[in-house]
């Protein structure tokens, strides 16, 4: 009987965790979807003009924002590539060297080998 309490009491705390992290997680999905709206107003009530002096339209704006938005993206994502291609190439060049030292202490003993060999059979 006590091991059953114990578990529906375990049961019942991991649920309130489980609920409680819930409430956190969809209280912070409502504070940034709350300043997204805010940003997104700001943005549209801003003035913003053509090339030739007129006050673009409300989908002109949206489209401006968006194409700024990609090269912002854009440019981050370039930037995330090579510092992991540098990452990658760095280990790499760290491969080759090891490689070739064993190479050179190879190309050390195949000598000392071929030189006994040489006075053996000498």
């Amino acid at each position: 009987m006590k091991t059953k309490t114990i578990i529906e009491l375990l049961t019942l705390s991991s649920s309130l965790y489980v609920l409680a992290r819930d409430t956190k997680f969809l209280e912070k999905l409502n504070e940034y979807s709350e300043k997204g709206k805010e940003n997104i107003n700001k943005a549209m009530a801003e003035s913003q003009l053509d090339e030739n002096g007129n006050e673009l339209e409300f989908m002109d704006k949206i489209f401006l924002k968006t194409h700024e938005l990609k090269e912002e993206l854009d440019a981050k994502i370039e930037e995330l590539v090579v510092k992991f291609y540098k990452k990658i190439n760095v280990a790499h060049l760290d491969e080759i060297k090891a490689l070739n030292e064993k190479i050179e202490k190879l190309d050390k003993t195949v000598a000392l080998l071929e030189a006994r060999l040489n006075k053996v059979q000498a």
